[in-house]
This record gives structure tokens, C-alpha cells and sequence, in this order.
């Protein structure tokens, strides 16, 4: 058995290709604005997470290029051991300010960051209780370390309560969720989940990635815009939504941090975030603090398009954030429709099985704070036309 045969038999994106519909790598020449340059056209993106449009911020760019200049390029090594920059602490105090938390670990990726973290926390006397809506990240963090985990109907709190109580008192019980779902655009139960975490002696990881910045008065995510920060215990973020560049963070208490700073794999054997990645999202925390009408311009547009896209008929599905479904069906209605609405003037992103369950297949729409009223109403002229063309409404 040759084990490169698997590649030979894949042959999805040859049959996408060939179809003139395959709609991912596309290559884009402008920043993530609310217009964006695809082979020469300008289109409106509507499939990035630029939640505060700050990935083109003056002055968040100048802060990068100036530690580039001061410091170079990269760190040459990991955090452990030669990695380390003044940088690097400044921007961990400044999120665990930001954050309300005692201490925060930064890595060079949010995946990272749940891979490290997940892994190094789940012995084999532990159980992971997972929505099965949850990320990638999560499930591939859980599956890296030696415990067992359980999934459950996503947002089903009596499913996970089920589970919880046939776990046996013994093991260590971490539930991990989304904070806000990536792709369905709706919002985790987390003050159902905290009640259930106290009851059966659990603790509360929240992937905020898409909730930083976004959710709650000051931006500090979902547990803040549920008022329960209190009761979770772990939240982890990116730099790579909000907060204009690449990266992550996990914060929680010293005690938790310095252990996962010791044991995280992902951490220990990568190199670290650059210079001017860290600057950058210093900057951007910054701006978030000192501009809260970046958030409330972007729940304007937020609600506008959910409005309008429902009152054009379509399925955005339970989404109470920036991350607007719309329901289409099979797969390949998804990817080309897609195509068509680049074709349009809208870039949008194709979300297909394993995403989704199959014949559950949704176009995903979001949005920045620096849509102008006038993306948004060239936005849904291609959308309405689009979907009629589809018998999607």
C-alpha cells in the first residue's frame, strides 16, 4: 500500500477547478478593507474577520514597522528559551489588563494556543466535554493530550448535562466552548454552561477568538457581555480578528498560566510571535480601549444585514453577532454560488461538509466595523439577485 495513494484519490478540488467554481486560495492584492482588489476587480469582503477594521489602522502599521526596525524581523528562537522580548511581556500585561485576568501566555498562533494549552491540561484521568460545533483547534488540542472527550449537541444543554452526570466524580471535567461559533455566528449558553460547571464540580474553557473585541461593553467577550467572567476559568483569543494581526493568547490565573508556560508544546517548541506582530496588537488594544464607537459601528452594520437578509427571505440561522449565515443546501449550490457572487462584486466565504453537516451547506457573511452603509446595500443588490438566480429564496 503506497501511503500517497490518499492524495491521488482525492480529487474534489480537480472536479471544483474544472467546473470554474473552485473558490478557495483566491489571491487578494489590496489590505482587508471593506473593498478588496481580486484579479484586477474590486468586490466587497464580506468573509473576513477585520471585526474593527484595524488590520489598516495608520497607526497600528506604523507601531509594527517601527519594532521591525528596532528589534528585526523574528526572534530566532522560542519563548523558552532566546525568544523572549520585552515586547512579548509588555503586550501579555497589557492583555491581561485588558482581559481582568491575573496572567496571560501569548503564542504565535490561536491554534497554537488551544493545540498548547488543550494538550498539556488533559491527563488521562481527564474528559473534555466539547460542543460538536466547536473548532478545529479544540478538537485537535483534546485529541493531543491523554484524556477521553465527550461531545454534545451543540448549544443542547441537557445533552451536556447528561454527559456530565454519568462522568464519574473522579475525573477532572473541563467543558471547552466557543465563545462565539465560527461559523454559524451564534453565541455559546455560557450562563447555562456555568451553572452546570458548578453543579458537577467542572471547570470552563471559552475559545472567545471571534469575541474578543466584539462582545461586551468593554470588548473583552462573552463572558463579559453575559456578565460571568467570574465563572470561566480559561479564554483564550486571537490576534488575528479584532486585533489586526496573528497570534493568540490564553488567560486565566498565575497558578494556570505558569503551567501551561511550562508544559504547552506548541509554545515551548515554536519560535516566537515577531516584533512587529506583538506591537501591532499592543496598538490594537490600544485603539479597542480608546475607540468603543469602532464596536458600536460594527453591531449598526451587524444588525442592518441581518434585517435585510432576513427580510429578503433568507436563513441566517440562530446568529446573534458579526458572523451572518445564509443557508443554501448542497455543497455544490455553495460553491457556486460563491463563484457568482464574486462574480457579483461580493466576496463571501463557502462553508461545505465536514464544516457542516451534509445538504447543510451556508455562504458566510461578516463584517467590519469600516463597511459603509453603501458596501452593505451594494452588498445585498448581489445577494438578493444571487439568490434568486439559486432558488435560495
Amino acid at each position: 500500500m503506497d501511503i500517497l495513494q490518499k492524495c491521488a484519490d482525492y480529487t474534489l478540488h480537480r472536479e471544483l477547478r474544472q467546473a470554474d467554481i473552485y473558490p478557495y486560495y483566491r489571491s487578494i492584492s489590496s489590505p482587508q478593507d471593506p473593498m478588496v482588489t481580486i484579479d484586477g476587480q474590486k468586490v466587497v469582503m464580506l468573509g473576513s474577520n477585520n471585526y474593527l477594521g484595524l488590520t489598516s489602522h495608520p497607526a497600528v502599521k506604523e507601531a509594527s514597522a517601527a519594532a521591525v526596525l528596532r528589534y528585526g524581523t523574528g526572534c530566532a528562537g522560542s519563548r523558552l528559551l532566546n525568544g523572549t522580548l520585552d515586547i512579548h511581556v509588555e503586550l501579555e500585561e497589557r492583555l491581561a489588563e485588558f482581559m481582568q485576568t491575573e496572567a496571560v501566555l501569548t503564542f504565535s498562533t490561536g491554534f497554537q494556543v488551544n493545540l498548547g494549552v488543550l494538550s498539556c491540561l488533559m491527563g488521562r484521568q481527564d474528559v473534555a466535554f466539547l460542543d460538536n460545533m466547536d473548532h478545529a483547534s479544540i478538537i485537535d488540542g483534546v485529541r493531543l493530550g491523554f484524556g477521553k472527550s465527550l461531545k454534545y449537541r451543540h448549544n443542547d444543554m441537557s445533552d451536556l448535562e447528561g454527559k456530565l452526570a454519568r462522568t464519574d466524580d473522579d475525573k477532572g471535567k473541563l467543558i471547552v466552548v466557543d465563545g462565539v461559533f465560527s461559523m454559524e455566528g451564534d453565541i455559546a449558553k455560557l450562563p447555562e454552561i456555568a451553572k452546570l460547571k458548578r453543579t458537577y464540580g467542572a471547570r470552563l474553557f471559552v475559545d472567545d477568538a471571534h469575541g474578543v473585541g466584539v462582545m461586551g461593553e468593554s470588548g473583552r467577550g462573552t463572558g463579559e457581555h453575559f456578565g460571568i467572567e467570574d465563572e470561566v476559568d480559561l479564554v483564550m483569543g486571537t490576534f488575528s480578528k479584532s486585533l489586526a494581526t496573528v497570534g493568540g493568547f490564553i488567560a486565566s490565573s498565575t497558578e494556570v498560566v505558569d503551567f501551561i508556560r511550562h508544559n504547552a508544546r506548541s509554545g515551548i517548541f515554536s519560535a516566537a510571535m515577531p516584533p512587529g506582530t506583538a506591537a501591532a496588537a499592543i496598538k490594537a488594544i490600544e485603539i479597542i480601549r480608546a475607540e468603543p464607537e469602532r464596536r458600536s459601528q460594527l453591531w449598526e452594520s451587524t444588525c442592518y444585514m441581518k434585517g435585510e437578509l432576513e427580510g429578503l427571505g433568507f436563513d441566517t440561522g440562530h446568529s446573534e453577532s458579526p458572523v451572518i449565515p445564509i443557508a443554501v443546501g448542497e455543497d455544490i449550490t455553495v460553491f457556486s454560488m460563491a463563484k457568482r457572487l464574486q462574480e457579483e462584486g461580493v466576496f463571501v466565504n463557502p462553508i461545505v461538509t465536514p464544516a457542516v453537516p451534509p445538504g447543510q451547506g451556508m455562504i458566510r457573511t461578516s463584517y467590519m466595523a469600516t463597511h459603509r452603509r453603501e458596501h452593505l446595500d451594494q452588498a445585498l443588490t448581489a445577494i438578493a439577485k444571487v439568490g434568486r438566480e439559486f432558488d435560495v429564496i
